[in-house]
């Protein structure tokens, strides 16, 4: 496995292999993560990788790109046919740069837009004053109802009437239920603003016609491609024809110089893949899956923010069991199963510490686990959370975890046949000198 790699920087090949160990070792419920396919870890990995690429199809500033023009125009094309867009840029690095890309398509420096807050769910690139959408460009922020803790489209309504912002921006990366689009598009052209839609979360959903799509009513959906959609780390923007010019124009030369052909390869195999019916059906457990977890866990006495899902994520309030959500998040951790801290709505915690964990299925229905094994782990969940400081529960709730991930082989072929168990991993890990 990587012999070449071994043989050249032995330190960043344990890294490497180490962190394999890692996601097969552990339960990984990061909302914000997934598994990619083989195809997509190859494509990665290949020559596109040395080839700079400025401008876009046809219309590059460097020689010899006639066969990443190929791997452009498909990804564009099977992007645009996936989300039923007009036009599809594939070249941001990130959903921060496809985000940042937007902006400058539609905005200057100093307009006013509103985004959620991120203690309400929302995300960094929607306002946040330390971010560079809230350094520069004057930043209202909306909420959830607090009885609901989701959105209140009235009081949406009353706000932007008020505020008058340039662009409504919405989407958010710890919010759990439908967002109606097409209300927020009727509240945006209530002052004639632009509607911007980050769907990074759902993408994948979207895609299998399982979550709402924002395409008829936005002016411009930003996206990152390793969510839900299970593609590689990296951006993408969709927008109609008529915004064309001024999005390719904001990403290349805006703010982006040449760009990640490789990447651009391994998105238009993700979203060949997206395509096909064995992806709808993934994303149809996708959302089993987080509908059960949450279930289970309020039958373990959890309460679940806003009450449930309606995608791929859920918030679970850990401060009415005594614990924050860093203590829960380190807690799970020592046990083998990977989250992270998250702000509630109206938390009263500091970010760091939080209320409430953040949970999400995609990586584990990846590796084959189904409503069963969510109704498992949210006990496990429970177990760990309400042991206290009782380290023999903790080490059987630990054994159980190990036991799950061993049902469940994540990359097999990597391993060509070696033993793969946790036990297995942590006995090899103890060996390493490092």
């Amino acid at each position: 496995m990587y012999e070449h790699l071994k043989e050249v920087d032995p330190e960043i090949y344990q890294a490497v292999v180490d962190e394999a160990h890692r996601e097969h070792a552990k339960l990984e419920l990061i909302a914000s993560e997934n598994f990619v396919p083989y195809a997509i870890l190859e494509a990665i990995g290949q020559p596109m990788q040395n080839k700079y690429a400025e401008g876009y199809p046809g219309r590059r500033y460097y020689g010899g790109c006639e066969f990443v023009d190929v791997a452009e125009r498909l990804a564009r094309k099977r992007a645009k046919r996936l989300f039923g867009s007009e036009h599809a840029n594939v070249q941001p690095h990130s959903g921060a740069q496809a985000n940042t890309a937007a902006y400058m398509a539609f905005l200057k420096a100093g307009d006013k837009i509103m985004g959620m807050d991120l203690s309400h769910g929302g995300h960094l690139t929607h306002g946040h004053p330390l971010n560079f959408s809230g350094i520069y460009f004057d930043v209202v922020s909306y909420g959830v109802d607090r009885e609901t803790e989701q959105i209140n489209y009235f009081a949406l309504a009353e706000q932007v009437q008020k505020e008058k912002p340039k662009m409504l921006v919405v989407g958010a990366s710890a919010y759990a239920r439908k967002i109606d689009f097409a209300r927020t598009r009727e509240i945006a052209d209530s002052v004639d603003a632009y509607l911007m839609v980050d769907i990074a979360h759902w993408a994948g959903l979207i895609a299998a016609g399982l979550y709402p799509t924002p395409i008829p009513h936005a002016h411009v959906t930003t996206s990152t491609v390793h969510k839900t959609l299970r593609g590689p780390r990296s951006g993408l923007i969709l927008c109609p024809k008529d915004f064309k010019k001024q999005v390719d124009k904001a990403v290349f030369p805006g703010v982006q110089g040449g760009p990640m052909m490789h990447a651009i390869a391994a998105k238009a195999v993700c979203f060949k893949l997206a395509a096909t019916e064995e992806f709808k059906i993934y994303q149809q457990q996708v959302l089993n899956n987080a509908r059960a977890l949450a279930s289970a866990l309020a039958k373990n006495g959890f309460r679940i923010v806003s009450g449930g899902t309606d995608c791929h994520l859920l918030l679970v309030d850990v401060k009415s069991k005594g614990l924050t959500g860093k203590e829960a998040e380190e807690k799970l951790d020592s046990v083998g199963i990977t989250c992270n801290k998250n702000t509630i709505p109206f938390d009263t915690e500091k970010p760091f510490i939080a209320s409430g964990i953040r949970l999400g299925t995609p990586a584990l229905t990846t590796r084959g686990m189904g409503v069963d094994e969510m109704g498992e782990i949210a006990d496990l969940i429970a177990a760990a959370l309400m042991a206290g400081d009782d380290s023999r529960e903790l080490s059987a709730v630990k054994g159980k975890v190990a036991e799950l991930c061993d049902k469940f082989l994540l990359y097999e072929e990597i391993w060509k046949g070696e033993e793969l168990t946790v036990n297995k991993i942590e006995e090899e890990a103890a060996k390493t000198v490092r």
